[in-house]
């Protein structure tokens, strides 16, 4: 990050702000859809909105002819205001608007049953429209070796999944267009036993979908300081897709119609697309512990509290600095663990700024409204600075309470 630029940030948008790195985001899809296509060509990807619904990259993956996946009503909102059509929307999640749901399926889009209480949904909506095609999936949950038990989707051994099966033959107008799981495991070897588990189900349904969707958990692009603090292997695109893409192309290369394979990846798209930039503004020494305070929390940043350190970039634009030992990074909330950084070692001075990276999943969708409004996002395009989203205000957090 450049001295002169920050200084030029600061004094139009203020001392804390993200910046969106939009191409990267774009690369990131680009590479990920071509790892796959490579060895699978009916291959797209659903992008998971509730990981950073900003409408710019929801737009740009609509541009690149990928899906919408969605969890609300308010995301699917999103996705139609971007301008993606009904049929690019897939709705996941474990609660679902009825109405809403009614609208996205007469339109022409998917939802996946996620567990038994909505069958009476769709029934109530299939038997209202019986002219009506409804395109409607299943989410499938089973045993990848992960030590989890996931909460999302149907048991694929119970009585549940099977009346969710039988749904299909009490209503022609159901098309049961996909078969989708979900698991939040990232680690490669549970990608193949998902794979394989839901190529068996087709055979257990005997039925052929159009989608067959294995869900969103996949590492993204990451700097070495941040892949050093997990205890496992973070992949490549390349081994994601060489761990299942062959799968499919042996078991449907003779089919002439072959179903579309989809993921639906968050992180491993937008983590490393967004930067934290904030201004150092004290630095105290408690009892012999460095301190250094800046403008944002841990909230801004790492809001599922992981406790992993972000790849971090001192732009000195303070005066002077000493050498720190040890110091950590506390944020502007009156949290006593809101530290941003720790253990940092290096030069420092009141007035630099902290660039923080990898910030672009979930940061500004969990952010809280806690104490302060939150920050600007800016493009940065030719060193000429671009808003994507402006800073909160107080009307903007307040004008729905009554005073």
């Amino acid at each position: 990050m450049d001295k002169n630029l920050l200084n030029e940030l600061v004094k139009n948008y203020g001392n804390a702000f993200y910046i969106l790195d939009v191409g990267q985001f774009t690369k990131n899809f680009d590479e990920l859809k071509k790892a796959f296509s490579d060895i699978y060509p009916n291959f797209n990807i659903a992008y998971s909105y509730k990981t950073n619904y900003t409408p710019m990259l929801c737009r740009k993956v609509n541009e690149k002819g990928g899906y919408a996946e969605v969890v609300s009503d308010m995301e699917m909102e999103i996705a139609l205001r971007v301008g993606v059509s009904p049929e690019k929307i897939i709705w996941n999640g474990p609660y679902k608007n009825s109405a809403k749901v009614g609208e996205l399926l007469l339109a022409g889009g998917t939802v996946n049953i996620d567990s038994a209480y909505e069958l009476e949904m769709i029934s109530d909506i299939a038997r209202a429209n019986p002219k009506t095609r409804l395109n409607v999936g299943l989410r499938c949950n089973f045993d990848i070796g992960d030590g989890v038990v996931s909460r999302f989707g149907f048991d694929t051994e119970s009585e549940d999944f099977h009346r969710a099966l039988s749904l299909f033959g009490k209503f022609g107008n159901l098309n049961l267009i996909g078969l989708q799981c979900h698991f939040a495991t990232r680690s490669l070897n549970t990608w193949r036993p998902r794979a394989e588990r839901m190529l068996d189900l087709i055979d257990a349904v005997g039925h052929v979908p159009q989608h067959i969707d294995l869900g969103g958990g996949l590492f993204g692009k990451m700097h070495d300081s941040l892949k050093a603090q997990f205890d496992t292997h973070i992949p490549s695109y390349e081994e994601y897709a060489s761990a299942v893409a062959p799968l499919f192309a042996e078991r449907f290369s003779s089919c002439g119609q072959k179903p579309l394979l989809l993921v639906e990846p968050g992180s491993a798209l937008v983590g490393d697309c967004m930067k934290f930039v904030s201004k150092v503004v004290n630095i105290k020494n408690v009892r012999g512990k460095n301190i250094a305070t800046v403008l944002g929390s841990i909230y801004n940043i790492n809001p599922t509290l992981n406790k992993k350190n972000p790849p971090l970039e001192i732009v000195e634009t303070g005066n002077g600095g000493m050498h720190y030992t040890d110091l950590d990074f506390g944020g502007f909330t009156c949290i006593e663990s809101d530290y941003l950084y720790r253990h940092y070692s290096g030069k420092l001075a009141v007035g630099d700024m902290a660039v923080f990276g990898n910030v672009g999943s979930y940061s500004v969708v969990l952010k809280p409204p806690f104490i302060l409004p939150n920050f600007p996002i800016l493009e940065l395009d030719s060193n000429k600075a671009k808003v994507i989203k402006r800073a909160e205000t107080f009307e903007d957090l307040f004008g729905t309470f009554v005073f």
